[in-house]
């Protein structure tokens, strides 16, 4: 009788893990991924307020979009003689 009373306490026991074991895996994989996409979103939102910065920047400062159409683009004022710097091989 005794014997009988574990078999099934043992098989109810299995049973729920076959059951709700999967679950439970996809859910811990589910947390996982939400915690990876939630530190992705921090540093996209830290990225977008940095270009935000930076068009602000560009859009009212003169001396920092010269500096980025001379850097960028390679432009020379007028009467300027640009040089360029070839680093030498080793």
């Amino acid at each position: 009788m005794l014997l009988k009373k574990t078999l099934y306490l043992w098989g109810g026991i299995f049973l729920v893990l076959i059951l709700f074991l999967p679950g439970y895996t996809k859910l811990q994989e589910l947390k996982e991924k939400n915690f990876d996409l939630e530190v992705k979103i921090k540093r996209l939102a830290a990225e977008n307020i940095f270009l935000q910065k930076e068009i602000k920047r560009i859009e009212n400062d003169s001396f920092y979009q010269e500096k980025i159409i001379r850097e960028k683009m390679g432009v020379v004022r007028k009467n300027e003689v640009p040089v360029r710097i070839i680093p030498q091989d080793e």
